[in-house]
């Protein structure tokens, strides 16, 4: 062991990047020539900037193998292991804010730049990228009655979740006091603490609740989450985030500030913040970090402990991918494609909600949206505005439906038109009688495959001759956890299962079977995104003809597959064969036997 990284009292100072560079040299990470660069005497000045980000930023190669870039993850890695302590990648998902935050003051956590990470009963774990400054562990421990568990972070994230952390801790509390000060004399649970909301005793534009609802939406934007979950209980309220299709629990707010916090964000919404007994939707438009606009579509419902909140993200970015990014195989493209590009009739997106439906329309219209083209959208609530076409809201309480929608569109002299949903009899009529006359049609239906599309337009009251004259082709879709590719493992497939989701039929090609792992880059969970598997219809003559009043589904779809239909479970067969997704994961939204 070097004399740097000895346990002595001489070893009690700050890393320095002479001593670093030489212990990277030692090592064999670098050669004598980088190292020179920094054993310079020029080089040799303290700055208050942590060596590793000194070094991250050359962008070296290692000279070890696998070759490894030696970015600031790596170097902390190495670190870590010359102290001989635990490396860890701070998640702030699974860092209990309230109890870490209570183990020392913000003060002494910047003061010799730690960060408490995780707290029992009997320990408490602190993260730094000091491992040989080790004055504060003592003092700590007699303070906090607890053993001291070290763990090397990044020099990155530790003054980053120290500031986040503490910031919002700081605002949660502040708030939390003002609650009790100002509450209702004789409250005694949390029905009557949410009259704090009505009273106006505790206002929502109060400096600590604006940063709660800041740090709320900057801390879902960072970890890729689709929706935010405001889930009021009667003692704390739950922030779940989904993301991947996954729900996790990220914080425990108490229930006053929640009812505010909730009724913050109603405000932004422009939703009315003293009605509390009925469901309200809203919008808001915000900035991530990295300065791109993003949408949130909000919902509020009443429940027994309060309003319950979900707010939906919407990133731009993702409509602005190509379909074999959402996961359309070449065959696939090639078939949507043709049904879009029609100059008249009706096609058809189907599957449940959250499979993906809205970003499959919305790319698509954004390709079709021309300067010679108008493009023209009826929808309920517009999941997100866009500048490439004209959007209306439907608008019940005052008659605005979809098929008023639709109506009104068809005077706008449009070439396209989307209608968010097919949901009755008038509806249909209105975007047939739209196909009929010249324009292209494209709308989702709730049904969980292809073939039940025909059945289900027939129960709305579409006669199977207008189905025949209008409608191009039909799509279902699903979502699918992708397997994270920083960790993802070969592995062997289980030949029974592989069997009963292919069976009778056989995925040609290469089969690289690959299963989930854990990584500190997708959270230990083994997966990173999503993506689509597709079964595409286009109505051929054949199948137009078999189209009558009394034929199923069962018949539609076995002739569709005559026909080259691609089932959803075979669509999901291949991109297990091609190492994307596991059979579990197919398996959860396409039962293998296909009877959904």
């Amino acid at each position: 062991m070097s004399q740097f990284l000895m346990d002595t009292p001489q070893a009690e100072r700050k890393l320095f990047l002479r001593d670093v560079i030489g212990e990277l040299l030692e090592d064999g990470h670098i050669d004598n020539e980088q190292a020179e660069q920094f054993l310079m005497p020029a080089r040799s000045t303290t700055l208050d900037i942590h060596p590793l980000v000194i070094i991250a930023q050359q962008e070296w190669k290692d000279k070890l193998p696998p070759h490894k870039i030696l970015n600031l993850e790596n170097l902390t890695q190495w670190l870590a292991g010359r102290a001989g302590l635990p490396y860890l990648r701070i998640d702030p998902l699974k860092v209990d804010v309230t109890s870490v935050t209570r183990v020392m003051s913000a003060a002494y956590a910047n003061r010799y730049k730690i960060l408490p990470v995780k707290v029992d009963k009997e320990s408490v774990t602190i993260a730094t990228a000091e491992p040989f400054i080790r004055a504060w562990e003592n003092e700590l421990s007699h303070a906090t009655n607890l053993s001291i568990k070290r763990v090397i972070a990044s020099p990155i994230d530790i003054p980053k979740y120290l500031n986040e952390f503490y910031s919002v801790s700081h605002s949660m509390r502040r708030a939390t006091d003002e609650a009790d000060e100002k509450a209702i004399p004789g409250v005694a649970n949390f029905e009557q603490l949410v009259e704090l909301g009505k009273s106006g005793r505790l206002d929502t534009n109060d400096e600590s609740v604006v940063h709660i609802v800041d740090w709320l939406l900057q801390y879902a934007f960072e970890q890729r989450a689709s929706d935010i979950h405001m889930e009021p209980r009667r003692d704390v309220g739950n922030i779940r985030f989904r993301i991947d299709g996954a729900l996790h629990l990220v914080y425990e707010m108490p229930t006053p500030v929640m009812a505010v916090v909730t009724s913050r964000i109603k405000v932004l919404g422009r939703m009315d913040v003293v009605e509390k007994r009925r469901p309200q939707d809203g919008r808001i438009k915000t900035k991530t970090p990295g300065g791109n606009e993003i949408e949130l579509r909000l919902s509020i419902m009443p429940t027994a402990f309060g309003e319950k909140l979900v707010m939906r993200i919407f990133n731009p970015d993702v409509l602005v991918k190509d379909l074999t990014a959402l996961g359309f195989s070449e065959k696939d493209i090639e078939r949507w494609n043709n049904m879009v590009s029609q100059p008249h009739g009706i096609v058809l997106v189907t599957g449940p909600t959250g499979s993906g439906k809205t970003t499959t329309l919305y790319s698509t219209l954004r390709q079709l949206a021309k300067p010679e083209v108008n493009v023209c959208t009826v929808e309920d609530p517009i999941e997100m505005v866009m500048p490439e076409f004209n959007q209306m809201q439907v608008q019940h309480n005052i008659g605005l439906d979809f098929a008023t929608g639709v109506r009104t569109l068809m005077r706008q002299d449009p070439d396209i038109i989307m209608v968010g949903e097919i949901r009755d009899k008038e509806t249909a009529q209105m975007a047939i009688q739209a196909a009929l006359t010249g324009h292209l049609v494209l709308s989702t239906l709730h049904t969980n495959d292809v073939a039940g599309a025909i059945p289900r337009l027939r129960e709305i009251g579409v006669p199977a001759y207008l189905i025949n004259a209008t409608v191009i082709g039909i799509m279902a879709q699903r979502l699918v956890r992708t397997l994270c590719p920083h960790c993802k493992q070969p592995t062997e497939v289980d030949a029974m299962a592989w069997q009963n989701l292919t069976s009778p039929w056989k995925i040609n090609g290469q089969h690289e079977y690959y299963g989930p792992q854990g990584c500190d880059e997708c959270r230990h969970t083994g997966f990173m995104g999503r993506v689509g598997i597709y079964e595409l219809m286009p109505l051929t003559s054949n199948l137009r003809q078999n189209i009558t009043p009394d034929s199923d589904a069962e018949s539609i779809r076995k002739l569709a597959v005559k026909e080259g239909m691609t089932q959803l479970r075979i669509s999901g067969a291949r991109k297990i064969a091609m190492g994307i997704t596991t059979i579990e994961e197919v398996i959860k939204v396409v039962p293998p036997d296909n009877e959904l």
